[in-house]
This record gives structure tokens, C-alpha cells and sequence, in this order.
């Protein structure tokens, strides 16, 4: 660890809670250098849908690489980015009927955000953007603007403007809101909000605290936006690519977003890759307006083809997802029965879940407990209150099945079950 803490920046942060050098892994197994194995239930935060180098898709890669094919190109024209272009909209855009253009905005999420963000201003001509209390979308300065945790907010160092917050679905004490209010402060002139250029939402809030948005929710804020002008746009950076069950979280809600961002799973392997998707009549970028070095990394094209063409072109996969995502959310419920007394209670869609506890430093001590068993798990919500699972949906029921039961076992170390008198 000396190199470590000598060499990197104070900044780092899932090493402090997983205290040991990593090395190999493989599907949801990680190893570290003494050759013991963990349980991933953490998956690069979403970033690892399919598992660790997963053998479709490396196979694909390396055959790309030993190829001596183009690696990086900027924007230009390859085979590449053509086969992933093709692919993508006939596995992903044309079955679910959306005209979307597809933007390289850059090699993270924040950089589909920043894009989004800007394209939406540019397009209306208007400056606010409206976010949701508990929101995460990127530690970029417009990405912060729109983030709700004032830890990484207090991080920017400088003003964060441009925006209004609104409360996410059951914000206020368990109730959900509709949309009088937001009606209100657009109709009222001397309500001090400036009409928005967009809107921009989690279906599932992921950093927030698992956090899920009800379909009804998020229909009711689609037709105020479409009343108002106002563009919708959905962050699907963790929640997309199947996190949920199928490709998009939001097609459950049977809703269409104007712009649609897209990151971490998007090429399959864990490679740095997001697209921005938005309406064809919203593509009003000069040549070069928004670019960067980054934007067109083949190796990514070359995995996001093998992913798609390997588990979306039927429904098996999503089928597949959400049975795993139902038992997940069986054994979680379980957990939380047991240790009703602490309010302990669960959230989550598919396979993106949570128990949180309403007590402080429980959810940490369990995440450590976790590790301590051979179980990698993340904390999430502005107060660390949620034990986080995002495992690869293509983790096995039987990994499943372990990984849940050292997850209670750890539930139970650390909160003390009352015993009969």
C-alpha cells in the first residue's frame, strides 16, 4: 500500500473501503494478489454489465488488436465506428422506434452530460436546467450544477448556476408529488424561474440512494415538458444498458426523452465509451462545437458491437435480468424483515438494488462486513445510508444466491438481532 499513499492523490476512494491490491478477474470473481477471490456485487459501479472480461467480448478485442486495426482516430471515419453505428441502431434504436443521432461526446458520462447540457441550451436558447433533489450526474463543472450532493458540489470551487431543483418522486416525506407545482412556477411570472431549456432525470437513482421513480412520475414530468417546450432528458449513464431489465430504464414508463445520455456499460468490457442521443431535428451542432481527443475509441466500437449482437438482439437477456432482478429484490426483502426493528427497508428496480438503514454508519459497517467475507458492495445515498448491489447481470443465480447470504450474514454481524426473553 506504500506506493499508494505515497504516489497517488488524496482523492481516491473505493480503495480506502476495499483495503487490498487487486489482480485478475474474471465474470463476477475478482482476485487479489495473494490469490484471494471476492464476489463482485459492485461491477465498476455499472460499468461491468456483463461481467470481468467476459470471453465474447475479449475474443473480439484482441482479434481487433492483433489485427494492427486503428485505435485511435478522433471523429474520422473507420470500420469500427461504422459496424458499432449499424449495430446499434438495428438492435437498439430502430426495434424500440426512436430517431435518434448519436453524438461521441468523449470517453465518460460526464462528458455525454456536458454535451447534453449544452446542445439543450443551444437548441432553446434558454439557459436553466431543472435537476432532482438526490440527482448524480457527473463531478464536471454543468454536470455538478445538476447533482444534488453538496460534498461533490462543495468541490467545484466556484459558483454552480444555470439551475432549479425540483423534488424527485417520493422526495417529500414518502409522498408523490405531481406536477401543480412546477405548472405553477412556469405560469407565474413573479415565481423567479426562468422557462427551462430541459429537464434532466435519473429514472433510478443510483448515487442518490437507489432512489426509483414510479412510471406515473415520470409520464406526468414527459407531457409537462412536451406542454411546456421544455426538453426532457434522461441520464441513463448507470441505469441503461439493461441495468434494469431492458436496454433503456425509461422504456418501461413508455416514455421517449428529447436526449438521452449513455455511459459505462455502453461498450460492454469497460472500456471508456458514452453517446448522447437526442432527436434527429435537435442535431444543430456546427462542425467541432463540442469535441474532444477521446471521441472515437475503436477498441470500445468493437466490444459495444459484441455486447449488442451477443444479448440484445432478442429478449432473453432482459427476460433473464429481471427474474434475477426479482430475486434479488426476494432476498433482500428477507434481510429487512429480519431486522425490521431497525427500519431497515429496501429499494430498487431490476438488478439495481439497495437496503438502506435509517441509523448512521450501518450501511458502511455492513459494506465492510461484506468485504471482510469476500463480498465487494458499495455504499450510496447523501448520507452513506444504503448498502448499494450492482452486480453483472450476467452474474449466475448461484452467485447470486452467495452473495445474498453473506450479505445477510453481514446484516446480522453488524446489527444485533434481539434475542427471546
Amino acid at each position: 500500500m506504500e506506493t499508494f499513499s505515497h504516489l497517488e492523490s488524496e482523492v481516491r476512494s473505493y480503495c480506502r473501503s476495499w483495503p487490498t491490491v487487486f489482480d485478475k478477474a474474471r465474470g463476477s470473481r475478482v482476485h487479489d494478489e495473494s490469490g484471494r477471490p471476492y464476489l463482485d456485487f459492485f461491477a465498476g459501479a455499472g460499468s461491468l454489465n456483463y461481467g470481468h472480461n467476459n470471453p465474447v467480448l475479449k475474443s473480439a478485442l484482441v482479434d481487433y488488436l492483433v489485427n494492427d486495426s486503428i485505435v485511435h482516430s478522433l471523429d474520422a471515419y473507420t470500420v469500427a465506428k461504422r459496424d458499432f453505428l449499424k449495430t446499434f441502431g438495428e438492435v437498439v434504436l430502430e426495434p424500440r422506434g426512436l430517431d435518434y443521432k448519436v453524438q461521441f461526446p468523449g470517453p465518460a458520462g460526464n462528458n455525454a452530460v456536458e454535451a447534453a447540457l449544452k446542445l439543450a441550451r443551444k437548441y432553446t436558447g434558454r439557459e436553466t436546467v431543472i435537476s432532482f433533489t438526490n440527482g448524480f450526474h457527473g463531478m464536471t463543472l454543468g454536470a455538478l450544477a445538476v447533482t444534488g450532493n453538496s460534498m461533490k458540489r462543495g468541490g467545484a470551487g466556484v459558483p454552480l448556476g444555470h439551475t432549479a431543483t425540483m423534488p424527485f418522486d417520493n422526495y417529500m416525506d414518502g409522498q408523490t408529488p405531481d406536477f401543480l407545482w412546477l405548472r405553477s412556477l412556469l405560469e407565474d411570472s413573479g415565481s423567479g424561474l426562468d422557462k427551462p431549456a430541459a429537464v434532466i432525470v435519473e429514472t433510478v437513482q443510483g448515487e442518490g440512494g437507489i432512489n426509483v421513480a414510479s412510471a406515473g412520475w415520470l409520464r406526468g414530468l414527459s407531457a409537462l415538458c412536451r406542454e411546456y417546450g421544455i426538453l426532457l432528458i434522461v441520464d441513463d449513464i448507470q441505469m441503461g444498458c439493461g441495468r434494469t431489465g431492458p436496454f433503456f430504464s425509461f422504456e418501461s414508463a413508455g416514455i421517449t426523452p428529447d436526449i438521452v445520455t449513455l455511459s459505462k456499460s455502453v461498450s460492454g468490457y469497460g472500456l471508456p465509451m458514452a453517446l448522447t442521443l437526442f432527436r434527429r431535428e435537435l442535431d444543430v451542432w456546427e462542425p467541432g462545437e463540442h469535441n474532444g481527443t477521446f471521441r472515437g475509441f475503436n477498441p470500445a466500437f468493437v466490444t459495444g458491437t459484441a455486447t449488442l449482437d451477443a444479448y440484445w438482439r432478442d429478449e432473453v437477456f432482459e427476460k433473464e435480468t429481471l427474474a434475477k432482478g426479482a430475486l434479488i429484490g426476494e432476498r433482500l426483502d428477507a434481510i429487512a424483515a429480519d431486522h425490521a426493528d431497525t427500519g431497515a427497508h429496501t429499494r430498487g428496480r431490476g438488478m439495481a438494488r439497495g437496503i438502506a438503514f435509517p441509523e448512521e454508519g450501518v450501511a458502511k459497517a455492513v459494506c465492510a462486513a461484506a468485504f471482510e467475507r469476500g463480498l465487494l458492495m458499495e455504499t450510496s445515498g447523501p448520507e452513506d445510508e444504503v448498502a448499494k448491489l450492482l452486480p453483472a447481470l450476467t452474474t449466475t443465480v448461484d452467485e447470486l444466491e452467495e452473495g445474498l447470504e453473506i450479505l445477510a450474514d453481514s446484516v446480522r454481524a453488524v446489527v444485533r438481532v434481539p434475542q427471546p426473553a
